[in-house]
């Protein structure tokens, strides 16, 4: 059985460490980080402010993010195995029938792209308070350093109004 789990959420929000707690726990368990699928610095579109826009979806590849999540789909013995992950030993076989197998994709965008937001079994969405965020965000050493004023312009825009995502539920988590 195939399972995946898409854990979204603001940026700085916690995706990472829960999903990193939670392959640590569960078995036959891969991930796929949005975070692989920016695209380099000369394709990020400058905005109005004159800075790189990082927290858009075209940002990002995520056609790439797509095959990769097919990738596993269509074998996640060998997806498990490339990406030095164990496989119970029911699993182990290059059958991906048996045994359970899970995929967690996380990522802080992963519920604006149709054509991912279709392959989830099972959906969370982890918010924490703004000041939380940028708090966080602000003890982060980024490669490219946030623009001024990015917790003043709506930054979050990209945070989903309802609970729902084309026709799907998607249970909140409130992080303290």
């Amino acid at each position: 059985m195939k399972f995946i789990i898409g854990i979204g959420g603001v940026t700085n929000g916690g995706k990472t460490t829960l999903t990193n707690k939670l392959i640590q726990t569960l078995p036959n368990c891969c991930v796929i980080h949005q975070d692989d699928f920016f695209k380099k610095p000369d394709q990020i579109e400058v905005g109005e402010d004159g800075f790189r826009q990082w927290d858009v979806i075209t940002s990002l590849d995520m056609e790439t993010m797509v095959n990769t999540v097919e990738g596993w789909q269509e074998n996640p013995v060998k997806f498990a195995r490339s990406h030095g992950v164990s496989v119970t030993p029911e699993a182990q076989d290059s059958d991906p029938d048996n045994g359970v197998h899970i995929l967690i994709v996380e990522g802080f965008l992963l519920y604006n792209y149709k054509p991912i937001v279709d392959v989830y079994d099972k959906c969370f969405y982890i918010v924490i308070p703004k000041e939380e965020c940028k708090s966080r965000r602000s003890t982060r050493n980024y490669t490219v350093p946030d623009p001024p004023g990015l917790f003043r312009r709506p930054c979050l825009a990209h945070v989903p109004e309802t609970q729902e995502r084309d026709g799907k539920q998607l249970p909140w988590y409130r992080v303290p």
